[in-house]
């Protein structure tokens, strides 16, 4: 997919008066903004769909997963068979630690002093 490069219309601009060339901005900006709430919306899409595929790949990596845990208690309650399961140590779910944030202390203002 090439990108189409949009020259912007100079002639038009040169000779456009100041609330026309307001309207035109307020166009493009509005044309940009449209444009990136469509792109998150797909990036949203790709970042599911990409999770989703990784985590069918890691299933065919990782066959004994099957075999064992709540995944495998799931399947047998839906009326699926499964050879020799097996008791394995339920697998826990990764650790995930949220990112620090830097703590901002709060400025004191002194009556007369300016900042």
């Amino acid at each position: 997919m090439t990108l189409k490069r949009n020259d912007p219309p100079w002639d038009y601009l040169s000779s456009a008066s100041p609330t026309s060339l307001q309207s035109f901005e307020l166009s493009r900006l509005n044309h940009a903004a449209n444009l990136r709430r469509e792109i998150g919306v797909l990036m949203d899409q790709w970042l599911d769909e990409t999770a989703q595929a990784l985590l069918a790949r890691w299933l065919l990596e990782n066959p004994e997963v099957l075999r064992q845990g709540p995944l495998a208690a799931a399947l047998n309650r839906s009326g699926v068979e499964l050879d020799e399961v097996e008791a394995l140590p339920e697998l826990q779910a990764p650790v995930i630690r949220p990112k620090l944030v830097r703590q901002v202390k709060p400025r004191v203002r002194v009556a007369g002093q300016r900042g």
